[in-house]
């Protein structure tokens, strides 16, 4: 599914359960995250839809480098030349996206939270099973604008993996909270503001606090990597995944 205008001038590609993100301005497009290996069509459709070409794609900016984010960037790369950005702590994960530990074993985890299954089953039927590592990747600055389309501010948000970061848009009034902050857990099923549960989590304490910094962007639209858009404040959709707590 493409939803143009999720906020001012960004558009979001949604399948299995998974979004990805175009950023526009006049300079071109800037791709956040990579979803899944079949949203690659969707992407081409996406970018048709907008009155875009593919050579008008500047970047792909990682929000991290777990394989539902990953999913189609290194085709990206090789097939445009499109320079791909992430964390330099997620360096050694973009490589090898299957490649993390996280506090509580992902494989058995869903067994306790049946809600999760269908979700999971979308995502291993949409490529979440066969996704390619991207081995240059270019580090990002954090604390300062991207000079790429939309002048996205990438601010360091660990926890979820080492090198999470979340992208503020301030003069768009959104945050690219990736799976910082996330309104449906595929691990859980649950729905709402939330961090992901401990079965992809590296840190659940780390995540809950890095929260304040989802918060301190003062967005108005937070717009997850998994699940609808919060339009209620960055601040509330915080609070809210604190109350949620580790799970």
């Amino acid at each position: 599914m493409f939803t143009p205008y999720v906020a001012d001038g960004i558009h979001r590609i949604t399948h299995a359960h998974v979004n990805c993100y175009l950023v526009e301005d006049d300079d071109g497009v800037t791709l956040v995250d990579a979803g899944l290996p079949s949203m690659w069509p969707m992407l081409l459709a996406a970018l048709e839809d907008r009155g875009r070409r593919p050579d008008q794609v500047r970047a792909l900016v990682l929000t991290h480098a777990h394989f539902d984010h990953v999913g189609f960037a290194r085709r990206a790369q090789e097939e445009w030349g499109v320079p791909v950005l992430g964390h330099p702590a997620d360096a050694r994960l973009a490589a090898h996206p299957y490649r993390y530990r996280p506090e509580r074993n992902r494989f058995l985890y869903p067994f306790g939270h049946p809600r999760s299954l269908p979700l999971l089953g979308r995502m291993a039927a949409a490529g979440a099973l066969a996704v390619k590592g991207v081995r240059d990747l270019s580090p990002l600055e954090t604390g300062t604008a991207l000079p790429v389309p939309g002048r996205p501010v990438v601010v360091h948000t660990p926890g979820h993996t080492d090198g999470h970061c979340i992208l503020d848009l301030p003069d768009r009034g959104a945050v690219l909270s990736g799976d910082a902050l996330v309104t449906l857990d595929p691990y859980t099923g649950r729905r709402g503001p939330q961090i992901v549960a401990a079965a992809a989590t590296a840190d659940t304490a780390v995540a809950l606090g890095s929260l304040d910094a989802v918060a301190a962007t003062g967005a108005g639209t937070v717009l997850p990597g998994h699940g609808d858009r919060w339009t209620q404040g960055a601040e509330a959709a915080a609070r809210h995944a604190r109350a949620v707590g580790a799970h």
